[in-house]
C-alpha cells in the first residue's frame, strides 16, 4: 500500500511557475514508477509526465514538454512537477499516480489505467 499526498498547487499568472511535490508513504519508494495526471473541468483525465523507478527515464506529453520536469528524490520518498511557462490551458486538478514495476522503463507510464495508487489532488489555476 501507498499513499500519495500532493502539494503545492495555487494561483499563478501566465507565464509564471509552480512546483509540485508528492510524498509517498512506505519504505518501498524506490520500487515505484511515478506519474502526474490532470484534469480539467468536463474533460477526461489526461497523462503529463511520469518518471522511473531509480529517475533515469522522464515521460512527458507533447503539451508539455520544455515547460514541465517531472523529478524524484528517494531518499525523500517525493517526486516533483516543475511547471514553468504556464499557459491557462495547464489549469486543471494536478494528481500523483504510483505503481510498483519491476521494470525502469515502458510504454505504460503514459496510460491512467496503468496506475494503482492515486493522490487527492491539487488545483493548478493559471490566470490569463
Amino acid at each position: 500500500q501507498v499513499q500519495l499526498v500532493e502539494s503545492g498547487g495555487g494561483l499563478v499568472q501566465a507565464g509564471g511557475s509552480l512546483r509540485l511535490s508528492c510524498a509517498a508513504s512506505g519504505r518501498t519508494f524506490t520500487m515505484y514508477a511515478m506519474g502526474w495526471f490532470r484534469q480539467a473541468p468536463g474533460k477526461e483525465r489526461e497523462f503529463v509526465a511520469a518518471i522511473s523507478r531509480s529517475g533515469s527515464n522522464t515521460y512527458y506529453a507533447d503539451s508539455v514538454k520544455g515547460r514541465f520536469t517531472i523529478s524524484r528524490d528517494n531518499a525523500k520518498n517525493t517526486v516533483y512537477l516543475q511547471m514553468n511557462s504556464l499557459k491557462p490551458e495547464d489549469t486543471a486538478v494536478y494528481y500523483c499516480a504510483a505503481r510498483r514495476s519491476i521494470t525502469d522503463s515502458g510504454s505504460n507510464y503514459y496510460s491512467t489505467g496503468w496506475y494503482n495508487y492515486w493522490g487527492q489532488g491539487t488545483q493548478v489555476t493559471v490566470s490569463s
